[in-house]
């Protein structure tokens, strides 16, 4: 992960699912030519929720509980609890088996792409990597999360 070393921060995997999760939540021409589209290796937008939410719980409680270990600073951490509750809130209204269809077409989702947009853009910042690099594929992600 750019400048960030595995010993940094503890939990670098969880920092990476994360990250990944909001990279494709963040970027409408992404998720138009890719989830929408169908391309394999990318999973689709439930596949980017559970990757914010399942290891850290996001969903349960806030990030600043992770400041130090995943997130950073407190900034960091309010930008991400931010994105995953306008994401979580869309998640529930049109469920996690929808299309993703039913996620771009719903009326609060340029609200949580942009919130999803700002955390990446932290959080790439933060790692000294690009911004605007195209999302990694689950697999580079598996790789890049595997022990040393």
């Amino acid at each position: 992960m750019g400048g960030m070393p595995a010993n940094d921060m503890p939990w670098w995997r969880w920092r990476s699912n994360v990250r990944s999760a909001l990279h494709m939540l963040s970027d409408p021409a992404f998720q138009r030519d890719v989830w929408l589209a169908g391309v394999d290796g990318y999973g689709d937008v439930t596949d980017a929720v559970y990757r914010l939410v399942e290891d850290t719980w996001l969903d349960h409680w806030s990030a600043e509980k992770y400041v130090g270990t995943i997130f950073r600073d407190p900034e960091e951490a309010a930008l991400v609890d931010t994105a995953v509750l306008r994401v979580l809130r869309i998640m529930h209204q049109v469920g996690p088996d929808a299309p993703v269809a039913a996620y771009l077409e719903h009326q609060g989702w340029p609200e949580a792409v942009r919130a999803a947009r700002d955390a990446h853009l932290r959080l790439a910042t933060s790692d000294g990597e690009e911004p605007d690099a195209p999302p990694r594929s689950l697999e580079v992600l598996r790789i890049m999360t595997r022990s040393a």
